[in-house]
């Protein structure tokens, strides 16, 4: 690569200094009263799309964000006429479009009306509805639009399935599984609240209604799990359609009360949007009237915190991070050596993160039934799913804290809660999942249900690296029987190029960011084969303005690994990987790296339209998901869109990682300095 030009050494202290400075001053500026950091966590218009499907279904006719959500999906309608789920998208997602379409008519826009026009055009040009995923057909089917026997069949006996059984509700993921359970509801009921004739998609059946093949795809050969469970779930209907289901009646209100139980202090459920939508849906079929305090908490919510502005529409976050903010940017305020005596603003955002820790008993203990709870969350009010990932960056913070924190009774007393659960959770092969210990049951994978992503919450080496870095910063090195199991499973993990997959952000730059340090931490040989090679990979992908950065799309091509217009976030990882490393080979890369921050820093932050990071990807090379009867396969190689993925733009990722980077690299700097000048 050609490098951009270079300041010198001693001038370029004295910038990072003043980019530093500038991007402290703007987060003590855009901290909360209560202590905390949080940025808008954008997705994709499915989610604009679904409240307003689901404001028809729950019969609310007036609420004040409905004009807001409309603009909001004809505002980032693209050219041609689809919806994205990432910022500048090859191309336009069928799911997306098809929900938009849906929510647009279902909110009285006519069939020919020009967001509609083109809408159409692309969908009918792209297969029509015969490609949608099972959740847009679940949302077809509530609206009237699509026969509920052409959908997965999930029954709510589910909820009595014994725990050796493979479907078991704790073998899905967490987001899974509280999800799973409201959609059994609405699936055994099979409510309609028709569109109004003059809404009826009928345009999107050309063909005629009467002609439509509805049925699921046919995948896989003669004999596999999947043609298996697409019997069993013609089964399932037509046990449903008998009329005589012993037990139905009880497992549908075991059921409720699940829901009930789970729902969190903000009225949300999961703190993420599926649950939280189905739940409503499923409690107002079974009598729950939208006056009921359970339903009148859970839409109180949407009015809370969960919306925001962009350009005149009202977006709805599909979930929030402020714990995960938080954590990150006091991570970054003591990367940049900020006096924590002298800083209010670290001291009340501490404070915060120390009320945030779960002690409650939670849905993990069902397979760690002896461990007690210590975790942290990722959202407001997450009591029953603290993850791994929050803790293990949790414990970072506090290792940092150690030196400066005035009552270290508290101090010790947290980190060894956290540290003990985070333990417990280890996986049997040795890394650790984001909520649940060995969450990987392959079976699940197969049933129809599970073609919208990732149902699994297996081990990723992105979670076990942070966890690896903490316990290192911990005092726990090599040696440790947990680091020892965690390094050879990431070690296992490593791809053949060098870097590793990144199973929360986008993609090996985020993964092999995270491991490098990991690795430091804990004392690891940083001159080793396996390492320069990581750290090779990550030179090899700088681009030619001294930054870096990887498109959505790497999940689905290989050969997109590391590629894509530069960003803060990403160059902030890939500096970082780097500067764990430690070696002077690497000086020039980083000091282009670094001054590509700081030519783009703005008012003391960055501007970050691509979306790095990342929920529940369906499939991958790197996330080692079997491929096997899958029209993933056949498309692979083309390097088709994500269509299964929920890729995220976190609004602070532009700001706290690039952050960390630059307090890292003045230190870096100031140390390779001395070295030459000692030489």
């Amino acid at each position: 690569m050609t490098a951009v030009p270079s300041a010198a050494p001693a001038s370029r202290d004295e910038t990072i200094t003043a980019a530093i400075d500038a991007a402290i001053q703007w987060l003590e500026d855009h901290q909360s009263r209560e202590g905390f950091w949080v940025g808008i966590l954008e997705s994709n218009v499915c989610i604009e799309a679904e409240w307003l499907l689901a404001f028809h279904f729950l019969g609310i006719e007036e609420d004040p964000k409905k004009e807001g959500l409309i603009r909001r999906l004809v505002n980032t309608q693209r050219p041609d006429g689809s919806w994205e789920i990432y910022f500048e998208a090859t191309r336009g997602d069928i799911n997306a479009t098809v929900e938009a379409y849906a929510a647009l008519r279902a909110s009285g826009m006519p069939p020919d009306a020009e967001p509609l026009t083109r809408a159409r055009a692309w969908i009918l040009s792209h297969g029509g509805l015969r490609g949608v995923r099972v959740f847009t057909r679940y949302w077809l089917a509530l609206i009237g639009e699509w026969p509920w026997k052409y959908t997965p069949n999930v029954p709510p006996e589910i909820i009595f399935f014994p725990r050796w059984f493979p479907f078991n509700i704790y073998n899905f993921a967490s987001w899974a599984r509280a999800t799973i359970l409201p959609l059994s509801i609405l699936a055994a009921r099979q409510p309609v609240r028709p569109l109004p004739a003059s809404a009826r998609l009928d345009e999107l059946f050309p063909g005629g209604r009467h002609a439509f093949d509805y049925s699921l795809p046919q995948k896989g050969g003669p004999v596999s799990w999947r043609r298996f469970f697409l019997l069993a779930d013609r089964f399932l209907h037509a046990y449903r359609n008998l009329g005589v289901t012993p037990g139905r009646e009880l497992a549908v209100k075991t059921g409720l009360e699940w829901i009930v139980k789970h729902q969190e202090a903000d009225g949300s459920w999961g703190g993420i949007q599926p649950p939280w939508i189905y739940s409503l849906m499923a409690l107002k079929v079974e009598g729950y009237d939208l006056d009921h305090p359970v339903m009148r908490q859970g839409l109180g919510a949407l009015d809370e915190r969960w919306s925001y502005e962009r350009d005149g529409g009202i977006g709805i976050e599909a979930c929030q991070s402020p714990v995960w903010d938080t954590l990150l940017t006091l991570m970054a305020l003591q990367d940049c050596d900020l006096d924590y005596h002298h800083s209010p603003a670290m001291q009340h955002a501490v404070e915060w993160m120390f009320q945030q820790q779960v002690k409650a008993p939670d849905d993990w203990q069902v397979k760690v039934p002896n461990a007690r709870s210590g975790g942290w969350a990722f959202e407001f009010a997450n009591i029953w799913y603290p993850d791994v990932d929050d803790t293990g960056v949790a414990l970072i913070v506090l290792a940092h804290l150690r030196r400066v924190y005035p009552d270290q009774k508290r101090l010790e007393e947290a980190i060894e809660l956290a540290r003990d659960w985070v333990i417990a959770m280890q996986c049997k092969n040795g890394g650790w999942g984001a909520f649940d210990k060995d969450n990987d049951t392959a079976l699940l994978t197969k049933i129809p249900f599970s073609d919208f992503g990732e149902t699994l919450d297996p081990p990723s080496v992105d979670v076990t690296a942070h966890v690896v870095e903490a316990f290192g910063l911990l005092g726990m090195g090599l040696s440790h029987p947990a680091n020892r199991r965690a390094l050879d499973y990431m070690r296992a993990e490593q791809e053949t190029d060098g870097s590793w997959f990144g199973r929360w952000g986008v993609n090996h730059i985020y993964g092999t960011a995270a491991v490098l340090p990991a690795l430091a931490s804990v004392g690891e040989d940083m001159s080793a084969g396996y390492v320069r090679k990581a750290a090779d990979w990550i030179i090899a992908h700088q681009n030619l303005d001294g930054g870096w950065g990887e498109t959505c799309a790497s999940y689905m091509n290989p050969s997109l690994r590391g590629k894509g217009p530069s960003t803060a976030s990403q160059t902030g990882w890939a500096l970082m990987a780097l500067l764990a490393v430690g070696s002077d080979t690497y000086r020039d890369a980083i000091e282009a790296g670094v001054d590509y921050l700081i030519a783009h820093q703005e008012s003391g932050t960055w501007n970050e339209p691509y979306y790095t990071g990342t929920g529940f990807p369906g499939y991958g090379v790197g996330a080692r998901v079997d491929l096997e009867e899958s029209d993933a396969a056949g498309k692979f190689q083309q390097g088709t869109e994500l269509s299964r993925g929920f890729m995220i733009n976190y609004n602070l990722y532009r700001h706290y990682f690039p952050l960390m980077a630059l307090g890292r690299a003045r230190r870096y700097l100031a140390a390779a300095i001395d070295r030459n000048n000692e030489s």
